[in-house]
């Protein structure tokens, strides 16, 4: 038993190490989104929240999860080979995506310390609650929904714990602190803001498309659940998500780049249960879904939102959510034992959570402290910074 247990700890590691790495893709994701001006800010951005996040997850978030922490002696934290320490490794960067996802909503025109208060207070607090009810039957969450629909709500990886919660907590943020100066003028015109570096923003999907492997199969935690299914689900979202994009966005390098990420979102929840077809099904929609709301967010509803984070990770991840009711049943090829009662009710809660957690949160900062930048002030700390590295050409691209 202790050889599987520490076989299980090198897993889950591993599984840890591959979505911390998936950090640098949301890093390489915004830095070659915004412009030169900015991508300083973005690079520290992402990495102080992680570290933030760290701190926020270990001390509160964890708990409120999983009711324990490590306030212990050390002999207590080495049972099963320290197990319970990788497996809140595995699961922190988890946690630390909900800020990232957020960074590229409000990117270029939020105060950087009130954006780490708010990362505190989102992994220490918000995402841990639902965290919880959906994994950790919190609250007595999943035996209601159990009762009320005859399954669980189900989400294997996070489509809508992490991705649908951040992508909507995100939506809050970028409501709140309104749109980048001149980005939408009093005469109805729309300035344009394409990326800054179609190569940075290219690395940092292929970053997080690789990692999510270790995001989806990892999932598992234990080796004796690994299953190949997962790998090749979400390799078929991907690929549907890129090829749907691909054609939707007319060749547009920042469409295609987004499509796979679209459709690894999608796939999260349902990836055990699915149909290698109903997961390309699934991450082919997720693909469209992107490429057409995008615009429609920023010129027509005017929702400033850079990287596009509410529709890539808040629409596709409820998506997900819903998905996994439809293709992960056994009447289109799936492994059965979901309802899709029990995952619209799951993902429509957890939309709620998610937004009622970003409007408080945000909304006591943009009260208290403020979360905007005034652009014709001074900056200091990590925001003097992204002033002085001088803009490069911008390109033309519809993203």
């Amino acid at each position: 038993m202790e050889t599987v247990r520490h076989q299980d700890v090198l897993f889950i590691l591993l599984g840890a190490i591959m979505v911390l790495a998936m950090h640098a893709g949301f890093a390489f994701l915004e830095l070659g989104t915004v412009r030169g001006k900015n991508q300083v800010n973005a690079l520290v951005k992402i990495l102080s929240d992680f570290a933030m996040s760290t701190l926020a997850y270990f001390f509160v978030g964890y708990g409120i999860a999983y009711g324990t922490g490590f306030l212990v002696g050390a002999d207590r934290l080495v049972a099963g080979s320290g197990y319970e320490l990788t497996k809140f490794f595995f699961l922190l960067t988890f946690a630390a995506a909900i800020p990232a996802i957020v960074s590229g909503g409000i990117a270029e025109r939020a105060r950087f310390y009130p954006q780490l208060a708010a990362t505190a207070a989102i992994v220490g607090v918000v995402y841990p609650v639902f965290e919880g009810m959906a994994w950790n039957n919190r609250f007595g969450f999943q035996d209601w929904i159990t009762s009320t629909f005859g399954a669980a709500f189900h989400d294997f990886a996070g489509s809508v714990v992490v991705h649908a919660v951040g992508g909507w907590i995100a939506l809050a943020a970028v409501v709140l602190l309104g749109a980048r100066q001149g980005r939408y003028r009093r005469d109805g015109g729309i300035a344009s803001h394409p990326p800054s570096s179609i190569p940075f923003l290219a690395l940092g999907a292929w970053i997080l498309t690789v990692g999510w492997f270790g995001f989806n199969v990892m999932s598992a935690q234990t080796l004796d659940k690994i299953s190949g299914l997962v790998a090749v689900n979400s390799l078929m979202a991907m690929v549907g998500g890129t090829l749907v994009a691909l054609l939707l966005g007319r060749n547009d390098p920042g469409f295609v780049h987004n499509g796979p990420l679209a459709g690894l979102v999608a796939v999260c929840a349902g990836s055990d249960l699915m149909h290698p077809v109903g997961a390309l099904a699934t991450g082919a929609v997720a693909g469209g879904v992107f490429v057409v709301l995008f615009p429609i967010v920023q010129n027509r509803w005017r929702i400033d939102d850079v990287l596009g984070v509410w529709p890539l990770h808040g629409i596709c991840g409820a998506w997900g959510g819903i998905a996994a009711g439809i293709f992960g049943a056994k009447a289109f090829g799936g492994l059965g034992g979901v309802s899709l009662g029990a995952q619209l009710t799951g993902t429509a809660i957890g939309i709620v959570v998610a937004l009622a957690g970003g409007f408080a949160i945000y909304g006591a900062l943009k009260v208290f402290v403020g979360i905007r930048l005034d652009p014709e002030a001074e900056f200091e700390g990590a925001d003097l910074s992204i002033h002085k590295i001088s803009a490069t050409p911008e390109r033309e691209s519809s993203f």
